[in-house]
C-alpha cells in the first residue's frame, strides 16, 4: 500500500497556529475549540505543534502556570505622527504542560501587552479591535524573528484577525532570512466577517485592494483593510472548515465579493471538515447525562429526554417529538425561515421545540414569543449555559440547523454523535456531514433539503416528524448518525498534507 504524502518525509516540520482564542485558555465559539482540538492532534501523531495568542484578563496565569521567556518585546507600529510611539513594548508568556496527559493542551505562547490585552475582560468587540489584531500579528512575527528558542516551520493564521499576518510577513519581512521561509496556511473559518467594516457597503475611497503597506497602529485607515482579503492574497495555502464551502466561496452566491481572488488562487484553496473531541463529546462517558448509553441501547435516551423535558418546563411525554436549537441566534442560522411557519406546523403536528441560544434581538424576541403563545410546546433559554447543549444532544429526538450558510457545523456532528437526528439545509459542512434519508435504500443520517425556502423546510420537518413515529426506521436513522466518524484524527492527517505542500511552494519563492 502506498505511504501517504506526510509519512515520506524525512524531517517533522514544526508548526505554530496563531488565533484570537483557543481553549482552555480562553474561548468565545467554535475557533476556540478547534485551536485545542486540531494542534493536540498533530501532536499525538509525532509533530511539535505550538499556539499563540493574546494574553487576555481572562487568562487564568496561576491556574495555567504561565511563564515569562521573553520581556520587553519591541512591536514596531508604523506610527508616521509625532507623539505616537514608534514600537509598543509587549512581554511573551509560555505554558508547557508537565503532566504528561494527552488530554492537556499543548504548548502555547501569550502576547502580552497591557493596554490592548490585559485590561481587557472580553476577546472580540472594542474599537480598537483592528490595532488588536495588528498588534497581535506583528507580535508574533516579531517574537519568532528574535527569539532562540524555537522557529515554526509553517503558521497557520486562522480568519480575518490574524490575516494581518499574512501580509506582514510578505510586504515587511520578505527580505528577513528568519522569517522568509516560514510556509503559511490561511484557515478561513468563517468569509462572512473580514474586518471592522462591513465588506458589502464599502466605498471605492475605502476599498483595500491589498496591496499597500498595512497603516500604523494609530491611522483611521486600519479600520478599513481588509485582512481576510490579505490572508487569502499572501498566504501560501488557504483553506477552508469543509470541502463543500471550499467550493461555494467561489461562487458569487457565497463569495462575500471575494470570489473573484479565490478562484484566481483556486490551485491553493483546500477544504478540510473541522473535527469534534469524540473522548469529551461521548454519549457513554458525559457527566452531565441522567442515563449513559451508545447505538445498542437507544432507548436509555428517554431517561434524558424527561430530563429535558422538565429542564424546559414542558410536559414529560415519552412519546412527542422533541426538536432542539443550539446556536447562534442570528442571519446566518436561517431562522427567518420559521417566521412564516412555525406556528402553523406547532398547531398541527405533536411536537415540541426547545431552544438554546442568544444573539440578534429579533430571533430572541421571536423564540419567546413564540414559548408565551405555545407554552406546552415550546420553551427557550435565551442565554449561554454550559450544560444545556449536553441534555439536548442527549434527549432531543432531531436537531434543525436550516443555516442560510455554514461553512463546517459542529452542532450537527456532536448531536449526530449522541443519536440526534439532524434536519439541516445542504450548504457549507452541513452537506458533507448529512445525508438525506432515502428509506428505499434504508439510507441516510438525517433530513436535508435544498432551497432556502420557507416550504422547504415545512417538507423537511414533516419528514422527520412522520419517520419518528415509526421506531424502528428512526432507530435505523440514529444508530448511522452515531456510526460516522468525525473525529479530529481524521481531519489532522489531512492538514499534515497541506502543511507539505505549503513548505514546498514556500522553498520555490525563496
Amino acid at each position: 500500500m502506498a505511504m501517504p504524502f506526510f509519512a515520506i518525509k524525512k524531517s517533522f516540520p514544526k508548526i505554530l497556529f496563531v488565533a484570537s482564542e483557543a481553549a482552555p485558555f480562553v474561548k468565545a465559539g467554535g475557533l476556540g475549540e478547534v485551536m485545542f482540538s486540531l494542534p493536540r492532534s498533530l501532536k499525538e501523531l509525532g509533530y511539535d505543534t505550538r499556539v499563540m495568542i493574546p494574553r487576555y484578563a481572562g487568562v487564568d496565569q496561576e491556574k495555567y502556570k504561565l511563564k515569562t521567556i521573553y520581556e520587553n518585546l519591541q512591536v514596531p507600529t508604523d506610527a508616521t505622527e509625532e507623539g505616537q510611539p514608534q514600537h509598543l513594548i509587549c512581554n511573551v508568556k509560555k505554558f508547557e504542560s508537565s503532566s504528561g496527559d494527552h488530554r492537556a493542551p499543548v504548548t502555547a505562547y501569550f502576547l502580552e501587552n497591557e493596554e490592548y490585552y490585559e485590561k481587557r475582560a472580553n476577546i472580540y468587540g472594542y474599537a480598537d479591535d483592528a490595532a488588536r489584531w495588528a498588534l497581535l500579528s506583528r507580535g508574533v512575527l516579531e517574537f519568532f524573528r528574535v527569539t532562540k528558542d524555537w522557529r515554526p516551520d509553517v503558521i497557520v493564521a486562522s480568519d480575518w484577525q490574524t490575516g494581518f499576518l499574512m501580509s506582514y510577513l510578505n510586504q515587511n519581512y520578505k527580505d528577513d532570512p528568519k522569517l522568509n521561509s516560514i510556509a503559511t496556511v490561511f484557515s478561513i473559518h468563517n468569509l462572512y466577517y473580514q474586518g471592522m467594516f462591513d465588506h458589502r457597503f464599502i466605498t471605492e475611497m475605502d476599498f483595500d485592494d491589498g496591496h499597500s503597506l498595512i497603516p500604523s497602529f494609530f491611522n483611521p485607515r486600519l479600520l478599513k483593510i481588509n485582512a481576510m482579503r490579505r490572508g487569502i492574497k499572501y498566504a501560501d495555502i488557504i483553506n477552508t472548515v469543509s470541502s463543500n464551502y471550499a467550493k461555494e466561496i467561489m461562487t458569487l452566491d457565497y463569495g462575500e465579493l471575494l470570489d473573484d481572488l479565490l478562484r484566481e488562487r483556486r490551485s491553493r484553496v483546500y477544504g478540510i471538515l473541522n473535527g469534534i473531541d469524540y473522548e469529551t463529546i461521548n454519549p457513554e462517558t458525559d457527566p452531565y447525562l441522567i442515563k449513559h448509553y451508545n447505538a445498542k441501547n437507544l432507548d436509555k435516551r428517554l431517561s434524558n429526554k424527561a430530563e429535558l423535558q422538565e429542564k424546559f418546563n414542558l410536559p414529560v411525554k415519552k412519546d412527542v417529538f422533541v426538536i432542539g436549537i443550539v446556536s447562534r441566534l442570528d442571519e446566518q442560522k436561517g431562522f427567518d425561515l420559521l417566521f412564516p411557519i412555525i406556528e402553523p406546523l406547532l398547531k398541527q403536528l405533536e411536537f415540541q421545540l426547545v431552544v438554546l441560544g442568544s444573539g440578534d434581538g429579533r430571533y430572541m424576541s421571536f423564540f419567546q414569543n413564540l414559548g408565551e403563545k405555545f407554552p406546552e410546546q415550546v420553551a427557550s433559554h435565551l442565554s449561554f449555559d454550559n450544560v444545556l447543549p449536553h441534555l439536548i444532544r442527549s434527549g432531543a429526538d432531531a436537531v434543525l440547523i436550516p443555516s442560510k450558510f455554514e461553512p463546517a457545523g459542529l452542532v450537527q456532528m456532536e448531536s449526530m454523535r449522541y443519536g440526534v437526528v439532524p434536519i439541516v439545509r445542504k450548504t457549507g459542512g452541513l452537506a458533507d456531514t448529512v445525508e438525506d434519508y432515502n428509506p428505499r435504500a434504508n439510507a441516510g443520517t438525517g433530513f436535508v433539503f435544498k432551497e432556502f425556502d420557507s416550504f422547504a423546510l415545512v417538507i423537511a420537518i414533516t419528514r422527520a416528524f412522520e419517520n419518528y413515529r415509526h421506531r424502528q426506521i428512526w432507530q435505523g436513522i440514529q444508530k448511522r448518525a452515531m456510526e460516522k466518524d468525525f473525529s479530529w484524527e481524521k481531519s489532522a492527517q489531512k492538514y499534515l498534507d497541506l502543511f507539505f505542500k505549503a513548505i514546498d511552494l514556500r522553498k520555490k519563492t525563496i
